[in-house]
């Protein structure tokens, strides 16, 4: 087994305009201050990496890393959610999405797709030259509209948009498997893979691609009620990033999962800080370090009450209390009675 790594925290939700929330430098002095060793960075904020310049310079990724180690810190994940979201986007959703890329690609859905693309494969080749071995992204969404099955979808509708992404994945992934990084789906709703049955669909159409891998977050599965200790169960093998968030869902006789369009403030299910929702962090930890996960726990920080400031003070001494030693010996050797093939054929009335 292996010990997992800890504390760490996903910077998109802190970067701001004003300091120590707007520069690399100052973000990271704070993020340590408050005890983190490690920090996940979004490629879409050019204040925290350059990414065409990751991608194609090592000395400069070598200088990152310095300067990042320089404040106790290490980069444990690059993350491209925002870029990932446009890989696939639906119509409906295309403006929506609009500020997730550069103004010159607006309302170009092949030229976004593009640059989506090309994005993807400056983040394997960062994530090689930064000695980092897993990455953290969305799966985006063609069939998201259609999640519900009314009005009936047409046969062949869900065969066919998985047959797409698969098309646009592909070759993404294979950029990946040069580098030697897995792409961790983060299962979020919004996204053609939100949960098992769908990764496995996904899984599938890449002709069980090796990097097609999760980032597990528990979150996630509370707000649609899916088991997400068996998760843990079934699919180990893929996990190779772990988002530590927090949520609660409790349903009323006004709402439930789909929460009739209100806020997050008055969802029947929504995020928390830390320690503040309803997520068995003991029992993940626990499952995780039996299944030899050996990468890193990282906060991602969302919450509809409690602050920023509040949720990460408290995030990186939550983690750090979840992490397990791992035994090197197990506890009843102290009873090992030293036998031998010979012996145990006699103990068993064999010989």
């Amino acid at each position: 087994m292996k010990t997992i790594q800890g504390p760490a925290i996903f910077l998109a939700q802190f970067m701001g305009d004003e300091a120590p929330f707007n520069n690399l430098d100052d973000i990271c002095r704070y993020m340590a201050g408050l005890g983190y060793k490690g920090i996940q960075i979004p490629t879409w904020d050019a204040r925290l990496i350059d990414l065409e310049k990751a991608a194609t310079s090592k000395t400069y990724c070598d200088e990152l890393k310095g300067r990042i180690a320089d404040h106790g810190l290490t980069i444990t994940e690059l993350a491209s959610h925002l870029q990932g979201q446009l890989v696939a986007t639906h119509p409906a959703y295309q403006k929506m999405y609009e500020g997730f890329a550069p103004q010159a690609v607006a309302g170009n859905a092949q030229a976004t797709q593009e640059w989506a693309t090309q994005q993807l494969k400056w983040n394997a080749k960062a994530s090689q030259n930064l000695g980092l071995t897993a990455h953290p992204t969305f799966s985006g969404a063609l069939l998201w509209p259609y999640l519900y099955p009314w009005p009936q979808r047409p046969a062949g509708l869900v065969e066919e948009a998985f047959g797409e992404l698969a098309k646009r994945w592909k070759p993404i992934l294979d950029a990946f498997d040069e580098c030697g990084v897995d792409v961790g789906y983060e299962l979020h709703p919004g996204e053609d893979l939100f949960d098992g049955t769908s990764f496995e669909r996904f899984v599938a159409a890449v002709d069980g691609h090796p990097r097609a891998q999760i980032n597990y977050d528990p979150s996630h599965f509370v707000l649609q009620c899916l088991d997400y200790l068996s998760f843990i169960d079934i699919y180990h093998e893929r996990i190779c990033a772990f988002h530590v968030k927090d949520a609660e869902f409790n349903p009323s006789g006004r709402q439930g999962v789909y929460s009739g369009y209100a806020g997050w403030t008055e969802r029947a299910g929504r995020f928390r800080s830390l320690g503040d929702g309803q997520v068995d962090f003991k029992a993940i930890f626990s499952k995780l370090s039996q299944y030899n996960y050996g990468g890193w726990a990282v906060l991602e920080w969302e919450c509809a009450i409690k602050s920023s400031a509040q949720g990460a003070a408290e995030g990186a001494p939550f983690i750090s209390s979840h992490l397990i030693e791992v035994t090197e010996r197990a506890f009843d050797d102290f009873a090992d009675a030293g036998t031998d093939a010979a012996t145990n054929r006699k103990i068993l009335g064999l010989s």
